[in-house]
């Protein structure tokens, strides 16, 4: 998801230079920085994506997909299952996807309790090869956008990053150590079941405007729906959510 905090502080950026227009030369360099910052966030917001489904639907694609999927997981009697044709089932889910009968299967949900007591919903493991070929496509168009420190299923960005990342902002906060800082740790209650997904493909459509994909993901965001209505209802393809005019809060 596209990170606002980032592109509020690149905005500022852009503000700041226009207002000093007129400064001193010795706010020229400054100037100057600030106004090619602006330009990178003017490109960055105006570049949109209309050609992603067949790079997701190509079978090189769907092959990559398949073995990380299957990572940690190849003694599964599903992964066994799918492997053992293993061509044809890859062709079958490219035919469905390009011709657009593809339909995910029900989720399975389980109890959790480790370390506390969750609600996992699981997707069928042929639909977690189609997330894989989704996630390959626009991950480089989404990740570009976040802040450096975000963390959170980031390549190269796990526990041992955000750790050294931590354990830096403590120094410096602290004056290595010698004076008292506060953390806040905090966590949104339900986050994936009660955000709204109206809003979630709304994000996504402003840079994304390749139909097909925003179909998938939309067929991928209503089989993740609980409950009809509300925040995370289906989504409809005709009077949509997203559609409306009203502002999106982030």
């Amino acid at each position: 998801m596209i990170n606002w905090l980032y592109l509020w502080g690149l905005s500022r950026l852009y503000l700041n230079n226009n207002l000093n227009v007129n400064s001193n030369n010795d706010n020229l360099t400054n100037s100057n920085d600030n106004g090619r910052m602006a330009q990178k966030l003017r490109i960055m917001l105006m570049k949109t994506y209309n050609n992603l489904y067949e790079e997701i639907c190509s079978i090189n694609n769907l092959a990559n997909a398949w073995r990380k999927a299957r990572k940690e997981k190849t003694k599964k009697p599903y992964v066994i299952e799918f492997r053992q044709n293993l061509r044809e089932n890859l062709l079958k889910l490219r035919e469905e996807l390009l011709e657009q009968t593809y339909k995910p299967k029900p989720l399975v949900t389980f109890i959790l309790r480790d370390p506390k007591t969750r609600k996992i919903s699981k997707s069928d493991f042929r639909d977690r090869i189609v997330h894989h070929a989704l996630v390959k496509a626009i991950e480089p168009i989404f990740d570009k956008t976040f802040i450096y420190d975000s963390c959170a299923n980031r390549k190269e960005k796990g526990n041992l990053f955000a750790l050294k990342r931590f354990d830096k902002f403590k120094k410096r906060l602290t004056k290595n150590l010698h004076s008292e800082a506060f953390c806040l740790k905090a966590d949104i209650k339900h986050y994936f079941e009660e955000m709204d997904k109206g809003i979630l493909l709304k994000i996504l459509e402003r840079k994304i405007t390749d139909e097909r994909t925003i179909w998938l993901i939309r067929k991928i965001l209503n089989n993740s729906s609980d409950k009809l209505g509300g925040a995370n209802g289906v989504l409809q393809e005709g009077n949509a959510p997203w559609k409306s005019n009203k502002p999106v809060f982030c």
